[in-house]
């Protein structure tokens, strides 16, 4: 098979995924054929050659795909007009900590947020399937240990997470506001068009405000279930 014939596979492959593919997945296209070498190659010719384009190539933490580019997604998004899930401030928030912090445990978020951290909160979070528990920490009742996850990455179109926008304010145990507005400022992976790809993050569907708090008997506030 010679390496335009090969490209053009390799082209069609990402063009019909429903999911990023590996390099591993890519080199099973070619049974031995071709290595991982050779398909960086070919990954790195498709790059360039759409460049410029409605769409374009990119890597990501779970592997690569093709995507509208920048610009192009809010009129993109008229075909399908449908209302994208809400979350609340509280749940960003928390989404903020977790992935500025990681690993971190409920007590940990509580400790920035300073209010209590709803259980459904935490949940939300892992149904949509941002954040994860890695394992638990060697302290009086083992708490778990909260990360995100490569889907978050790839909502958010990065492939790592050094490429998060960098913290905004004073370093050190940043206010939770502080790490709200370096997710929802616009400038960063959260917002890299104005408008989010299928699938980001869009700091526009923040709730106004958050859910009321109540106190309970040790005054520590604690948040209601946040709608989606």
């Amino acid at each position: 098979m010679d390496t335009l014939e090969a490209k053009h596979v390799v082209e069609a492959a990402l063009l019909c995924a429903q999911e990023p593919l590996t390099l591993r997945d890519l080199t099973a296209l070619f049974d031995g054929q071709l290595d991982g070498g050779a398909i960086q190659a070919l990954l790195d010719e498709l790059v360039r050659e759409w460049e410029g384009r409605g769409v374009e190539l990119i890597s990501l933490a779970s592997g690569w795909r093709f995507q509208s580019r920048a610009g192009i997604s809010g009129m993109l998004e008229r075909l399908h007009p449908e209302k994208p899930a809400r979350y609340s401030r509280a749940a960003m928030e928390t989404l903020a900590i977790i992935a500025y912090r990681q690993p971190v445990t409920r007590g940990d978020i509580e400790d920035i947020r300073g209010v209590t951290v709803s259980g459904p909160i935490i949940k939300q979070l892992e149904d949509r399937g941002w954040v994860e528990a890695i394992g638990t920490r060697e302290a009086p009742g083992r708490p778990a240990l909260y990360a995100t996850t490569r889907q978050f990455l790839d909502d958010l179109g990065l492939a790592r997470l050094d490429e998060l926008p960098a913290l905004q304010g004073p370093t050190g145990a940043e206010p939770a506001v502080d790490l709200l507005a370096t997710l929802g400022d616009g400038q960063g992976a959260l917002q890299l068009d104005g408008e989010p790809h299928p699938g980001q993050i869009d700091p526009n569907d923040l709730a106004e405000a958050d859910p009321p708090a109540s106190t309970d008997d040790t005054t520590s506030q604690s948040e209601s279930t946040p709608q989606p």
